[in-house]
Parts: structure tokens; sequence; C-alpha cells
């Protein structure tokens, strides 16, 4: 996936179910000066994904953890 948000920005949004952010970052993908902060938006958006995760797992398991 990670290789993906810096290949095909856009796509890496799309396919995360994010379309109308994936529109948007390939407006700015088509242009040559844009790919660069489109990959740089894309690979942050997927690491703020996958910690939010993390911490909702967290979050679960202390909750578990009490009862």
């Amino acid at each position: 996936m990670m290789l993906l948000a810096i290949i095909l920005p856009f796509l890496s949004f799309i396919v995360r179910g994010k379309v109308l952010t994936g529109i948007i970052c390939f407006i700015l993908q088509i242009t040559v000066i844009g790919w660069l902060p489109a990959a740089i938006w894309a690979v942050m958006s997927l690491n703020n994904d996958r910690a939010n995760k993390r911490n909702e797992d967290l979050i679960r398991a202390v909750r578990e953890g009490r009862k």
C-alpha cells in the first residue's frame, strides 16, 4: 500500500474509500510539480490511518482488560 501511495497517490486514497480526496489528489498530481506534494500527502494520510487503527485497538484492549 505504501508503494501505491508513492507511485499513484490518488489511487491509494480511492482504494481506501476516500473518493473525493482521491479526485482532489489526482488534480494535484497531474502537474509535474504537484506530484511530489501529492505523494507526501498520500503517505502521511496512510500513516495517520494506521496510527488511528493502532490507537483504536489499544483502547479496545484496555477496555476489555478492565472487565
